[in-house]
Order: C-alpha cells, then sequence, then structure tokens
C-alpha cells in the first residue's frame, strides 16, 4: 500500500507542475519557470521566448508521458514491478545532480532566480523525493 500511495502523490505533485507549465508558466508556484528572471528577460526577445515556450511545453508534455505512464502502472502492474518502478524513478531522478542542479545553483548564485536559495530548497526536494522511492521500495 505505502508503494501505491508513494506513486499516487508523485503523480499528483508532478501533475500541479504539468498544469503550471502549460498554463501558468510564469508562475512561482508548482515549480513553474518564473523563478528564472529570464522567463521575463525573454519575453523582449519574441523569437528566444517562442523558444523558451517551447521548451517549458515540451517538458510538461514528457512529464504528462510519464505521468500516464505511472497511472497505468499503478492501475494494472503488481506491487512487485510498482517497486522496481520506484528504484528506477529514483535513478533516473538523480540525474537532476548531473545536469540542472549545477545550472541551477549558478543562475542562484548570480541572481538570476527569485526566491534566492530556490536551488538549495529544489536540492532538498529532489533528494528527499529520491529517498522516498528508495525507502517505499525497500520497505
Amino acid at each position: 500500500m505505502l508503494v501505491k500511495i508513494v506513486i499516487i502523490t508523485f503523480i499528483l505533485i508532478e501533475l500541479s507542475n504539468v498544469i503550471a507549465l502549460y498554463f501558468y508558466p510564469g508562475s512561482k508556484r508548482a515549480n513553474s519557470v518564473g523563478v528564472f528572471s529570464a522567463w521575463e528577460e525573454s519575453k523582449n526577445h519574441p523569437q528566444i521566448h517562442d523558444f523558451v515556450k517551447y521548451l517549458v511545453n515540451w517538458v510538461a508534455g514528457v512529464k504528462l508521458i510519464l505521468l500516464l505512464l505511472l497511472g497505468v502502472l499503478l492501475l494494472y502492474g503488481d506491487e512487485q514491478l510498482q517497486r522496481i518502478n520506484l528504484v528506477a524513478m529514483a535513478i533516473a531522478t538523480l540525474s537532476f545532480y548531473g545536469g540542472l542542479f549545477p545550472l541551477i545553483r549558478k543562475m542562484d548564485r548570480n541572481g538570476q532566480i527569485k526566491p534566492r536559495n530556490y536551488s538549495k530548497l529544489l536540492s532538498v526536494m529532489i533528494t528527499s523525493i529520491i529517498l522516498l522511492f528508495v525507502l517505499a521500495a525497500l520497505i
């Protein structure tokens, strides 16, 4: 049951992010892109802003695919498959520290993100999610 609760919780959290990215990309909530000063600055350059919007929608679409696959796994997969999936999700989420975290930390240090120290908060959130995935898979 814990495995299902963790997957459902993750789906709900990420669904809020998908909704924010599709409908409120400039928001500073639900890990949308409004925290980046470059979002507003890109609006001064229509070609760049269109590219940024394209990437934001692409990320939202990939997240939506993931959420739908997780939903199918939740409905039709047995508990063992769901546990293996949590381990896979933990491993995949670790990729945050290889590419995204160094960039967001750099932008945070350069004052390009508001609120300040958002990269640290995001790192704590991502680490907590990874630990939750692993612990739920092992219990």
